[in-house]
């Protein structure tokens, strides 16, 4: 339990720490251990499933679970990498996030394995929405690509290049994209062609731009923070769950 009570440190020197008890999750896919995180304020809450970006399941995503808890939502924010895994230097990440890149289909059980555990814990995967960071974006989008029976997906700062040989054809929830349009790591060339291909498809959709913002313009306390683009896409957020999910 050494990463929960990390979190939990972490958490405290950040600031209060939601009204809900969360715990780390350790759960088994192809025999490799991950950790992932939940928390939920009540039995029927609607759910989120949260993906992480390429740092691995940090405090951040924490955070993030936690505040949509104080909002209603139960949360399972996943794991990608394997249990202990949380890299630290840029080649890592890359590594990490590379491998999966190049095996859409392990990406894509991992996923549907973290929905299954989240089931287990309670959760009600036919009553959800995926969401997730800058990789995790990336990761939502190839779960809205596969097919998923889920009410939405949504992505900040989050990679939009669709593979060769895939499309939005399988897709059934809406999807909502928050982008900055100084991001230099994913331009807005990028975010014009996913706005043409979910428009071929006849995918439900809403695409934002936040003016001046760059790429992880949400990491709290980081270099690219942006405040108003982080409380902006935030309240958009909210509302695209409170729109698609119910309440029960």
């Amino acid at each position: 339990m050494r990463f929960l009570l990390g979190v939990c440190l972490l958490l405290a020197a950040a600031g209060p720490v939601s009204a809900f008890s969360g715990s780390a999750v350790t759960y088994r896919v192809n025999g490799q251990a991950y950790e992932g995180y939940f928390v939920s304020p009540s039995d029927q809450a609607p759910f989120v499933l949260l993906m992480h970006d390429w740092d691995g399941l940090t405090e951040y995503e924490i955070k993030r679970a936690d505040m949509l808890a104080e909002s209603g939502y139960a949360v399972f924010a996943l794991d990608l990498f394997g249990a202990g895994v949380r890299p630290t230097k840029v080649k890592d990440k890359r590594q990490h996030t590379g491998e999966l890149y190049q095996d859409r289909e392990k990406m894509r059980t991992l996923m549907q394995a973290a929905l299954d555990t989240a089931r287990d814990r309670g959760a009600d995967p036919e009553n959800a929405v995926a969401a997730g960071y800058c990789f995790g974006g990336a990761a939502v989008l190839e779960l809205a690509r596969s097919g998923a029976d889920l009410k939405g997906f949504a992505t900040f700062h989050g990679g939009l290049q669709t593979p060769k040989g895939q499309d939005y054809g399988k897709t059934r929830g809406e999807i909502l994209i928050m982008h900055g349009s100084a991001d230099r790591a994913i331009g807005l060339d990028e975010f014009a062609a996913l706005a043409k291909e979910l428009e071929k498809a006849g995918v439900a959709h809403e695409m934002i731009t936040y003016g001046g913002a760059g790429h992880a313009f949400t990491v709290f306390g980081g270099d690219r923070y942006q405040e108003t683009a982080d409380q902006r896409s935030w309240k958009r957020f909210t509302e695209f769950l409170a729109n698609q999910l119910q309440n029960e």
